[in-house]
């Protein structure tokens, strides 16, 4: 008999509960998160939303694709953390309301947004991982223990340091371009579940060759 994880389970590992899969447990419009992504930490992994995602007070979203792993410490700085450099100070006098506020909500209001932090599928984030704001990260990127990521990430590339800088490419070019095509995260529950030995451990010109027995792979 089949058995497939239900991606709806707030808590997915029935020895524990420090690993959640994080969409059951978003309220927040401002994110969203695919399905099986999930987010492992010893104290409070259902606070990720409170905790993980920081200085959320604009309009930008974080958007985590499918399958992603967030280790203990992953954390996201939001757009709402910039301060305007134009001028001497970086001081904040906007915030804390008053006559402060009405001379200067202009220059709060006219700091240029980094936009919405996009993450692809199946990224793996290494413990105590920490993304600026607006960044985007690809498809099957890694992303290193400690990392400060402060530029997109390409797909398939491994990135580490501070700040985060390309260790290397995981597969070549035209593999790289057949997984994206091919998009394993995309294909039914069913499917990715009868093929699953091969998504971990298997090729990208399988995986490719897998999407295109049954139409799934793009032109």
């Amino acid at each position: 008999m089949t058995v497939i994880p239900d991606p709806s389970t707030p808590f997915p590992l029935p020895h524990t509960d420090r690993t959640v899969y994080l969409k059951p447990h978003i309220t927040s419009a401002s994110i969203e998160v695919g399905d099986y992504s999930y987010f492992d930490d010893p104290v409070a992994a259902t606070e990720f939303e409170a905790n993980n995602v920081l200085y959320a007070f604009g309009p930008e979203k974080l958007i985590i694709g499918k399958f992603c792993a967030l280790a203990t410490g992953t954390r996201f700085i939001m757009a709402g953390a910039n301060h305007a450099t134009a001028g001497v100070s970086t001081f904040p006098f906007t915030i804390f309301g008053g006559t402060w506020a009405e001379q200067t909500m202009d220059i709060i209001t006219s700091i240029p947004s980094k936009g919405d932090t996009v993450v692809g599928n199946d990224v793996w984030f290494g413990y105590n991982s920490l993304i600026m704001p607006g960044v985007r990260i690809g498809d099957g990127a890694i992303i290193a223990t400690g990392s400060v990521v402060t530029a997109d990430v390409p797909p398939y590339t491994i990135v580490g340091g501070n700040p985060a800088k390309p260790v290397k490419q995981r597969f070549d070019d035209a593999e790289v371009d057949l997984l994206l095509r091919a998009a394993w995260w995309n294909w039914p529950i069913e499917l990715v579940t009868e093929h699953v030995r091969v998504i971990m451990a298997g090729t990208p010109k399988e995986i490719g060759q897998i999407a295109r027995e049954n139409g799934l792979l793009a032109n």
